[in-house]
């Protein structure tokens, strides 16, 4: 079908992950990463419709339903990021705010294609620099025996750099 992109296995496999990832912190987590995890979820699916399926979104209302439903979720890490906070969980509050950088980028990419392909190549700059920096938290969930989270963290670079590739794509 025109103007929609085949899922690759090894997104539907990230993803299968994450969504299992997210279920267990909703059942056993405490209410940050429950949040967190649900929102983060929750814009990689409407992220990932976005940059895949571009027919169905040139549907009445549906880019526009698909930018609301975004704001709830960015909403929903605004709270996650505000508990993290007050309870001094200092790592999840500065990759929080990481990942805020990397969604205003990949909204910026979506929005504004031709500004992006004029300066393509500050932007890919930009973007390895925002995930180097989340994959270099990683290690510290580590040293603090978070085995869970730092196998999650991994899940969501790579789930995110897949998005951000095809965001670069669609600016070309």
């Amino acid at each position: 079908m025109h103007g929609m992109r085949v899922v690759h296995p090894l997104q539907r496999g990230i993803y299968t992950l994450l969504a299992a990832n997210t279920l267990w912190y909703m059942a056993s987590g405490p209410w940050t990463k429950a949040l967190d995890s649900l929102a983060w979820f929750g814009l990689l699916i409407l992220f990932a419709i976005e940059t895949g399926n571009t027919a169905w979104l040139n549907k009445k209302h549906a880019r526009s339903l698909v930018r609301i439903l975004r704001f709830c979720a960015a909403s929903a890490i605004g709270a996650a990021a505000f508990g993290y906070v007050q309870q001094q969980e200092w790592l999840d509050a500065a990759n929080i705010s990481l990942w805020v950088l990397v969604i205003l980028l990949i909204e910026i990419e979506l929005r504004f294609k031709a500004a992006v392909a004029q300066s393509r190549r500050l932007f890919v700059v930009i973007a390895i620099v925002l995930y180097a920096c989340i994959a270099g938290l990683i290690p510290f969930w580590v040293l603090r025996g978070e085995w869970f989270d730092a196998y999650d963290a991994v899940l969501w670079v790579v789930a995110f750099a897949l998005i951000e590739m095809d965001a670069l794509k669609l600016a070309r």
